[in-house]
């Protein structure tokens, strides 16, 4: 029997056998009662409490119950007969089915909508129904789930959240990245501070008035020709926005910066050179230096974020880069030969020129010479640069300032008794004199590509027949001081002044070197 009707039963029980109790104590009160009479309302009470358990017993529902094996899988119940099609885990689609009690329901299933309803939510997806119309009526139930999503197929609120958040954390720290190499490599330079931080660029009045560099540095330096105060320098530094990359090279890399709308050169050392960067800020900076063809020098300066420092030449721009770039692109008239040529060889005379005077200007000699290291303004005329190797004369003690940098000249453009090691380091001169050989090899990659009469050769580098694109100090060694090759002259060259003139300049810039030889090993000079 079931447990709930079970107790129903007993509680009914004994109810009516208090009834009995009672009216069998009335029997004994009124003993002028007939035997006949008690007999009779016995009788009524047993078949009264007879019916009563008969029609209690008919009331039960009877119902299919998948859970039920002892009861042949039926159950009984006072409520209501329920079934439930859901989908199990394994992604089939099964039944259930059970009796609910009225007893066991603390409301009423049909106005609280439990009978009927559905849930579609992560770990649940089911329909249920329930019915009350005769026995098994739960088992001619039919229902379906042909609305219902499959485990799998749907996505939980879980899943949905992590869909969006990773994405958006992916983009967030892209462009945070993004951002922060661009600050890197683009943001306004900051250089290090100055011990006078009371002296901010915005305290300097010639930094506040809207004037261009070229006026600035003929207000600032007083005629001296020194180059802007260090101060000044150091604020205009930290005022450049890098803009683009225009070289690179073994010391680091050249940008275009732009400073209140002027083009400036960004000359960036890496650390490992920072001989050579104060070399040429030290170099650049020398009295009465200043020339319309030495590069002009506008500020030194560097950067230090904690973990890597960056070394800052900055340096007039001039678009058309240097003189390799240019005669690679272009040719020359007769005309612009003679101004190249002139330019380069006035630039190299002002910084071999000693200047006496209470400010003058030491003689010094370049060591690294070559169309790389000279660019090309606008006007068609030369700026000589890259004074990271230059050597200066002390005419007091007749001494030269060896740079202490394990940097070398370039190969190619050596001179003889620099290759073969015998030129005297101590003597001035002959510093002078194998700059002035490498201004015989520039000068004939600038001959080369003048055009006369629609006839011009490519442009090439002294020695490109004889050694390799990166000649090695022994192979410059074989072919110049050994077999004491130079670069052919055309005879084509001879037919016209200006190339001959040209041709004649030319060896006597590489003679004029091979004579300081004989002179240095014959004890003179």
């Amino acid at each position: 029997m079931d447990p709930v009707t079970e107790t129903v039963w007993k509680v009914n029980f004994k109810c009516y056998f208090r009834m009995v109790l009672v009216k069998m104590e009335n029997i004994r009160q009124k003993m002028h009662r007939t035997f006949c009479l008690r007999f009779l309302c016995i009788f009524w009470l047993c078949q009264n409490f007879c019916g009563v358990l008969s029609e209690r017993k008919a009331e039960k529902l009877k119902c299919k119950c998948d859970n039920c094996p002892t009861t042949n899988y039926t159950c009984e119940t006072d409520g209501y007969c329920f079934t439930m099609t859901y989908i199990g885990s394994d992604g089939a689609v099964k039944r259930g089915y059970r009796c609910l009690n009225k007893s066991k329901l603390p409301f009423n299933p049909e106005g609280m909508d439990v009978c009927k309803r559905q849930r579609i939510e992560p770990g649940m997806y089911s329909i249920s129904e329930c019915c009350e119309d005769g026995d098994f009526c739960n088992e001619r139930l039919n229902l379906t789930l042909t609305d219902l999503i499959r485990p799998g197929n749907r996505w939980g609120t879980l899943e949905i959240a992590a869909l969006i958040a990773v994405p958006c954390l992916v983009i967030t720290f892209g462009v945070l990245f993004l951002v922060r190499m661009f600050n890197n490599r683009f943001a306004m330079h900051d250089p290090l501070p100055p011990l006078e931080d009371s002296m901010e660029a915005p305290n300097l009045p010639i930094l506040n008035s809207r004037v261009s560099l070229k006026h600035m540095i003929e207000t600032t330096t007083s005629g001296s020709g020194s180059g802007l105060p260090l101060l000044v320098q150091r604020s205009i530094a930290r005022q450049i926005q890098l803009v683009e990359i225009i070289g690179q090279g073994r010391f680091g890399e050249v940008w275009r910066g732009r400073w209140r709308g002027e083009n400036v050169a960004v000359k960036i050392f890496s650390s490992r050179e920072e001989r050579s960067w104060f070399r040429e800020a030290e170099i650049y900076q020398t009295v009465m230096l200043r020339h319309e063809n030495i590069l002009g020098f506008i500020a030194a300066d560097n950067k230090d974020n904690g973990t890597w420092t960056q070394l800052w030449l900055i340096t007039d721009y001039h678009e058309y880069g240097s003189l390799f770039d240019y005669l690679g692109k272009n040719t020359l008239d007769v005309g612009s030969m003679i101004r190249m040529a002139l330019s380069i060889a006035t630039g190299l005379a002002h910084l071999h020129m000693d200047i006496m005077g209470t400010q003058g200007k030491p003689a010094i000699a370049h060591r690294d010479l070559k169309s790389k290291n000279i660019l090309v303004k606008s006007n068609g005329t030369c700026a000589i640069g890259d004074l990271g190797l230059a050597v200066r004369h002390n005419v007091t003690t007749d001494t030269v300032d060896i740079p202490l940098n394990n940097r070398v000249g370039t190969k190619r453009y050596m001179a003889p008794e620099v290759l073969d090691e015998t030129m005297n380091i101590n003597h001035f001169d002959s510093f002078k004199r194998a700059d002035v050989y490498a201004l015989g090899l520039i000068f004939w990659e600038i001959a080369r590509r003048c055009n006369v009469g629609g006839i011009y050769d490519e442009y090439q580098l002294p020695f490109y027949d004889a050694v390799p694109s990166d000649p090695t100090i022994d192979e410059m060694r074989r072919v110049v001081c050994v077999e004491k090759q130079r670069p052919n002259i055309p005879n084509r060259w001879q037919s016209c002044e200006a190339l001959h003139v040209m041709s004649k300049l030319m060896k006597e810039c590489w003679i004029a070197s091979n004579i300081l030889i004989g002179t240095f090993r014959s004890g003179g000079v």
